[in-house]
């Protein structure tokens, strides 16, 4: 089957007892410059078959209106475990220093997460039913990992994670990027928060340097806990802060922890967004959701309902003979959800199949702003906690998990002890919510007078069969959530 586009164009620690020092000489500072425009992720990459030019965004501003309920919400964490040979937590990674770097254009860090994005996706879609995780979440940690990585265990994460600059303009661009994404919150009408951690053992000895760097590039709050004496009491602590973080919607993300951790690091993310066009209460209907050919289940499905005389609200779509797209965006238009339905109620495995960053650049880069007759299903579930230790490392990334060979000196400088480090786990969980309550459009729908032409017949994009959906930020199409809706009854 082909979904081608069908011909269409410790607070920073004091030294330890040995004195080691990192020289700080050089480093650069993770202050980055005014941000430019950002060009757009997928104009540089086509498929064989064609494709156009992606757009930022469809159809006209309807204003903002005033905020209702929350529409739609995506929460995550994620942590990297470090141990005696090992770490713990979702976001490692710096930079820091004394000259300033230019970060790497957060356009392309867009794209490496992207791309990684769906590659991760492959690996964790094999198990069946719903899904849903934080690409950005994952990234983030396993950058933030990154920056106290050296030799080859440095190298597979920068493969795998697929990181388009050198160490320091790639740690100064997250920390752009971290930027960017904390000012739209003060656009209105979303929360997009992101909040990084740090956890080190108090008795062990870590760098000034990278502990400031984290601190600098990724925000990171850093707090020595006592994991030789109290593992557990530690545990509780940082699932504590989690909870706090994603207002209570991950819980008890560590499930244990022992004696030999030696640092916990941890990425959160909380999202909660209202529709720009928000869907009608009275409108939502049980009707059946076939979750295969053969079966079919009860599923509450939202629709817009326009005003009398007036019109269907216009969204970014696209179509082929065998794929359809719909982009839903929130108040403020900066973030949208994005919805990859088949046509065939059978057909989201080999959608899944096809599925990569370049054909998705493909088929995003087609929509068009059309009015277009809604029909999503209602939805909630919880995805994890999953360790993606195995995917990781079917992605290349072995070193980093292996005692032998994992090299994270840049946080700890050599060590003659024997007490390297070396990640144990990446756990990640994730939450989402999906439902009709959103922003009231402060504009009425216009219409139109064309000259000399039939007006389309509107399309339907019915959501009653399995699909993909993502939540990503417009300008750069950073994808900060994605996931899969097979099972409505089981979301509930």
């Amino acid at each position: 089957m082909d979904f081608g586009r069908s011909g269409q164009s410790p607070a920073l620690q004091r030294p330890g007892q040995n004195g080691r020092l990192e020289e700080r000489e050089g480093r650069p500072s993770c202050r980055p410059p005014i941000l430019a425009q950002v060009l757009n992720v997928a104009e540089r990459e086509r498929m064989m078959w064609g494709g156009g030019r992606m757009k930022t965004g469809s159809g006209r501003r309807l204003g903002r209106g005033r905020l209702g309920g929350a529409w739609s919400g995506g929460w995550a964490a994620a942590g990297v475990r470090l141990r005696r040979a090992t770490v713990w937590g979702l976001v490692l990674a710096a930079v820091g220093g004394a000259t300033a770097a230019e970060p790497c254009d957060p356009a392309r860090l867009a794209e490496a997460n992207n791309r990684f994005a769906l590659e991760l996706y492959g690996r964790v879609a094999q198990a069946p039913g719903n899904l849903f995780f934080s690409p950005y979440s994952v990234v983030s940690a396993l950058a933030m990992t990154h920056g106290g990585a050296r030799g080859a265990t440095a190298a597979q994460m920068e493969r795998a994670l697929h990181f388009p600059a050198a160490d320091e303009a790639l740690h100064a661009g997250f920390a752009a990027l971290r930027q960017r994404l904390a000012a739209l919150e003060r656009v209105g009408g979303v929360e997009l928060a992101v909040a990084n951690s740090l956890w080190p053992e108090r008795t062990y000895t870590f760098l000034p340097s990278y502990l400031e760097r984290m601190r600098e590039c990724y925000g990171v709050a850093i707090t020595p806990l006592d994991y030789r004496g109290d593992a557990d009491g530690a545990r509780r602590t940082i699932n504590a802060w989690v909870e706090e973080r994603t207002r209570n919607r991950i819980q008890n993300l560590i499930s244990s922890l022992d004696s030999l951790t030696r640092m916990v690091l941890v990425n959160a993310v909380y999202f909660k967004g209202r529709w720009h066009v928000q869907f009608d209460p009275k409108a939502t209907k049980e009707e059946p959701f076939c979750t295969s050919a053969e079966r079919a289940v009860s599923a509450p499905l939202m629709t817009f309902r326009p005003p009398a005389g007036g019109e269907l609200p216009e969204f970014g779509y696209w179509e082929n003979e065998r794929l359809q797209v719909l982009e839903l965006p929130y108040v403020g238009q900066e973030l949208a959800m994005v919805v990859l339905l088949p046509r065939a109620r059978d057909g989201l495995p080999e959608l899944e199949r096809s599925l990569s960053a370049v054909q998705l650049a493909d088929w995003t880069g087609g929509l068009n702003s059309r009015r277009v007759r809604v029909y999503l299903p209602k939805f909630k579930f919880t995805w994890g906690a999953v360790d993606l230790t195995a995917p990781l490392m079917a992605l290349g990334m072995t070193d980093a998990f292996d005692p032998a060979t994992a090299d994270f000196s840049g946080m700890t400088g050599p060590r003659a002890d024997g007490d390297g480090l070396h990640i144990s786990q990446v756990l990640h969980k994730a939450f989402v919510e999906v439902n009709e309550e959103g922003t009231e459009a402060a504009a009425a729908t216009a219409v139109v007078m064309r000259a000399l032409a039939l007006p389309e017949p509107e399309p339907v994009f019915r959501a009653d069969h399995p699909f993909l959906f993502l939540i990503r930020e417009r300008r750069t199409g950073l994808i900060l959530f994605l996931g899969r809706l097979a099972e409505p009854a089981a979301a509930k």
